[in-house]
């Protein structure tokens, strides 16, 4: 038997003096996904070496099924290097995984599933009290670990949250994805964003709350509400009720969200909802039946999964960090990070984003967004260019007027910006490392900028999506992180949250657009303008049929502006498509 390997120490076998042979031409009777390994010793062999198959733990997923139960919960299939690949939920766990080891030739047909079946080597789970726990964790747990055979959950997207501001004048019940400590109260997450949207428009109803935007509804507010006209609104904008009155309600529907009463509530729902199919109102019964249907969902108990409490999680910040820092031979680990995405869906709106990371975790606070101003169209390299130059340029220009003292002749400038951050006086921390999304182009534009600017020496790197390569300056080939590795989730981490954050601001600005009218292109036209105009007139089809001395009676409106925009009118019909209220 002839054998040609490639000899390469492992981790696992660097203290035996073992190698893992990566390329060898074996028996047809042994399978070629079998890990083998040389001795150091060399024990005699017909061959001329001693081979044996290397040792891992073996792992019996079929006889480690009579340990599941029959519960919900949630499970992970992980592969022969001990690798999460698989994450989900079920309602009756025994039955899902048997699915897997059991598999049916129809299951088997779909080469995904197939592929995942064939590489599930061991599996654990974690048992919960209900679907909507298993929701929660499954998607709390492809988040952390990221397997390759999960397609949803794997974005930044969180389950929903109910908040309110008691400090407000009239509080208002509002949905968000981020709890933040601003003094509002919070109820959630909630698995069902369907039904729990439902739920807050009945307790809206049947409360008698506000659903208006301003912050103080006032009677301006009133003129254009129809909810106090159909019952649905107490009215607290024009004094229908007072402010105790209206914060008693407010805690009424808050117990109803806590769970508490629950039962006596959905015990009420359902006498109302026989009574009304006794007296032949489908239409009502099928609505009651609606609500409670939203209600229990929504109310299910459910737990919060927070990382560190019974949870597994690869998510370590720290040690991420000096995995990174050893894999990129940084003098140290990174401790700041920031990282840079371009968003250009078209060429109306080309964004970029500046995401920050400090200690391995996302600081909020530090993310910066910028609208891209010297490129036309959609040129990716350009606008990383110019991204980078505004950022780092106004760090330079903030740190030197904060210290109008400090030299900086003699000195490095990335030395003396970190000599800065270190006796406390930079007003803003140069990061440890930059990260661009994108691979040479637009890291070699990234380096070009740096150079220009004199930060000769910040690490920056290049995080090429397609294969996860990162690209280095000066090195033709990249460096191949392991997927399995914390230094690449880190990284991916840290891309993705750029992304989102991009394209977050992309979508803002679309919508900004779209509320946009035909009277932004009018000649003279002025925010205040627009706004007086609007509220006066209502369309811009009232406009167009008010004459003159109408529109210069305005406040800051004079008539002869009026005439120049009713002629401007006449010379420029709405374009067809066009949003023209």
């Amino acid at each position: 038997m002839k054998i040609i390997v490639s000899l390469a120490p492992t981790a696992a076998n660097a203290s035996t003096g073992s190698f893992t042979i990566f390329n060898a031409r074996l028996p047809r009777d042994v399978s070629s996904h079998t890990a083998w390994k040389i001795d150091s010793d060399l024990k005699s062999h017909p061959s001329g070496s001693f081979i044996s198959p290397l040792e891992m733990p073996a792992a019996n997923p079929k006889a480690k099924l009579r340990e599941v139960p029959h519960q919900p919960g949630v499970y992970l299939m992980k592969d022969r290097l001990g690798s999460i690949i698989y994450v989900g939920k079920a309602r009756d766990l025994r039955k899902r995984l048997s699915s897997y080891f059991m598999a049916s030739r129809k299951t088997r047909s779909d080469l995904k599933t197939r592929a995942l079946i064939d590489s599930i080597h061991d599996f654990e789970f974690h048992i919960v009290r209900n679907e909507q726990e298993s929701l929660l964790l499954e998607g709390k747990l492809i988040k952390d670990y990221r397997p390759r055979y999960n397609i949803s959950f794997r974005d930044d997207k969180r389950f929903l949250l109910v908040k309110i501001r008691m400090e407000d004048a009239w509080p208002r019940f509002s949905t968000t994805r981020m709890k933040k400590d601003d003094g509002s109260r919070y109820f959630g997450p909630f698995p069902h964003s369907g039904a729990l949207r439902e739920t807050i428009s009945w307790l809206n109803r049947s409360f008698g709350l506000r659903v208006c935007r301003p912050a103080i509804p006032n009677e301006s507010t009133y003129r254009h509400c129809n909810a106090d006209i159909i019952r649905n609104c107490s009215a607290p904008c024009i004094g229908r009720i007072d402010r105790d009155a209206y914060l008693a309600k407010i805690d009424d529907a808050c117990r109803v969200l806590e769970g508490k009463g629950k039962r006596e509530l959905f015990d009420t729902l359902r006498t109302d909802m026989a009574k009304a199919a006794e007296n032949l109102d489908f239409e009502k019964a099928a609505n009651l039946r609606d609500i409670l249907q939203n209600l229990e969902k929504t109310l299910s108990p459910t737990r919060q999964f927070a990382r560190g409490r019974g949870v597994p999680t690869t998510v370590k910040p720290l040690e991420d960090l000096a995995d990174l820092g050893e894999k990129l031979g940084l003098p140290a680990p990174p401790r700041v990070m920031e990282c840079f995405d371009i968003s250009n869906v078209s060429s109306n709106h080309i964004v970029a984003s500046m995401v920050r990371f400090t200690e391995g975790a996302p600081d909020n606070q530090n993310y910066r967004r910028y609208r891209i101003r010297t490129v036309e169209g959609q040129d990716d390299f350009a606008s990383m260019a110019e991204v980078i130059r505004r950022r780092y340029s106004r760090i330079l220009m903030e740190n030197a007027a904060a210290n109008p003292d400090a030299e900086f002749s003699q000195e490095n400038p990335v030395e003396a910006q970190r000599r800065l951050a270190r006796e406390g006086r930079a007003k803003i921390v140069l990061p440890d490392l930059v990260i661009v999304d994108g691979g040479k182009g637009q890291l070699g534009m990234a380096v070009r900028e740096l150079r220009t600017l004199g930060l000769h020496d910040l690490p920056v790197i290049g995080l090429a999506k397609q294969r996860e390569e990162v690209f280095v300056p000066g090195e033709s080939d990249p460096i191949l992180i392991p997927h399995d590795q914390g230094a690449l989730k880190l990284l991916q981490r840290i891309r993705d949250e750029a992304h989102r954050f991009a394209n977050g601001y992309n979508a803002l600005l679309y919508r900004r657009r779209m509320k946009e009218s035909l009277l932004d292109d009018a000649p003279g036209m002025s925010p205040r303008r627009k706004s007086l105009l609007l509220e006066k007139f209502g369309s811009v089809e009232r406009v167009k049929k008010a004459t003159a001395k109408e529109i210069g009676a305005l406040p800051g409106i004079s008539e002869k502006f009026a005439t120049a925009l009713l002629e401007w009118f006449e010379e420029n019909s709405t374009p067809r498509g066009r949003n023209s209220t």
